[in-house]
């Protein structure tokens, strides 16, 4: 049976005890990156800086993991998830300290394996992260949303790491896979390779290859192993294709979906903005019908919430009113797929 999760701040917050308050029992965490904070200052954590020293100090080394899924634990929360990682540029671009930034990832799945923590979420989108052309367009009543618009992108100058090629994309990737999957198959830990987002290329000069469907087959067969598979995130997937439950039991039956992203989005590659989960083209509850056919065991998560009225937007996509309607929206689906689940509202 899917369970909803929730990506949230390495240290407690409000937001815990309300997803908590919610329902959600599943942690998505990124690395305790400001654990740090000292020695990034001295030596840098920018992808073309310095690996970190070999002790325990690392925000992705084991006993940051173990602090931060037992404050997890400590607050009925179970952390199943990473979504962030090393510094990974060198790798994706070929550079030399690849060798360095490749030991540093093996560490963190080693780490995770170690701990129980399954899934890693990471992505191949080199020099820029996801984008997007406006923070604040407005949605149903007001609410505000992400969206981009290529045409806006027309003048942006190429990248500081660009040009970049689609093919030594594909070739790093090939060399990064070849080096890391044995290690995560000895953890047990699940690669859930992300979209590019947006799914077009090329950004600002950089190659984008994890864009299509047929990208992440070939990403999928290139590489056969049972670390290897995808994150779905709904939001790419429906501007790479008309028939999102479809995809879903494309890769499910080839046991391929490590991890889901739930969301949607209105428009092109080339042009979109987010949705409400409730307010997408996207039959969400054909899509969370096709997780249950295929016999997906794993999580999902809300992803790229709207802001609404009386928050700041300083976080855009993950401030916190949105992610509760999200949740509640979610749960819905779920009791009408599954059936009422007395875990969902257990007063632990």
């Amino acid at each position: 049976m899917i369970e909803i999760a929730e990506l949230l701040p390495p240290w407690p917050t409000p937001l815990w005890h309300l997803v908590r308050q919610c329902g959600v029992r599943y942690a998505v965490g990124t690395l305790p990156y400001p654990a740090a904070f000292s020695w990034m200052q001295n030596h840098g954590t920018g992808s073309g800086g310095a690996a970190a020293p070999a002790n325990e100090d690392r925000p992705w080394g084991y006993q940051a993991l173990l602090h931060m899924k037992t404050r997890f634990a400590d607050n009925g929360l179970e952390l199943a998830v990473i979504e962030s990682s090393p510094p990974m540029d060198q790798i994706r671009l070929g550079q030399d300290g690849r060798e360095a930034q490749i030991a540093e990832v093996c560490a963190m799945i080693e780490a995770m394996g170690a701990l129980g923590i399954r899934v890693w979420c990471y992505n191949w989108m080199a020099g820029i992260n996801w984008s997007r052309t406006s923070m604040t367009t407005p949605a149903r009543g007001g609410a505000l949303v992400s969206s981009y618009d290529n045409a806006l992108m027309a003048g942006a100058p190429i990248a500081a790491c660009g040009p970049v090629s689609e093919e030594l994309l594909w070739e790093t990737l090939a060399f990064f896979l070849a080096r890391v999957l044995p290690v995560a198959e000895r953890a047990g830990v699940t690669l859930a390779m992300h979209p590019d987002d947006p799914p077009r290329s090329p950004l600002r000069g950089i190659g984008r290859i994890m864009r299509s469907v047929e990208n992440f087959q070939r990403l999928l067969d290139m590489a056969p192993s049972p670390a290897n598979a995808l994150t779905l995130c709904q939001g790419n997937f429906a501007l790479m294709t008309d028939d999102l439950p479809g995809t879903i039991r494309r890769f499910g039956t080839q046991g391929k979906i490590g991890f889901v992203h739930f969301r949607d989005v209105r428009g092109t590659p080339e042009s979109f903005a987010e949705t409400f989960h409730d307010d997408g083209p996207t039959d969400m509850l054909a899509c969370l019908r096709a997780y249950q056919e295929i016999g997906y065991q794993g999580l999902l998560r809300p992803d790229h919430v709207p802001t609404l009225e009386g928050e700041t937007n300083a976080n855009p996509g993950y401030e916190t009113l949105g992610r509760l309607f999200a949740i509640g929206y979610i749960r819905g689906l779920h009791e009408a797929v599954y059936g009422k689940q007395t875990a969902f509202t257990s007063s632990e």
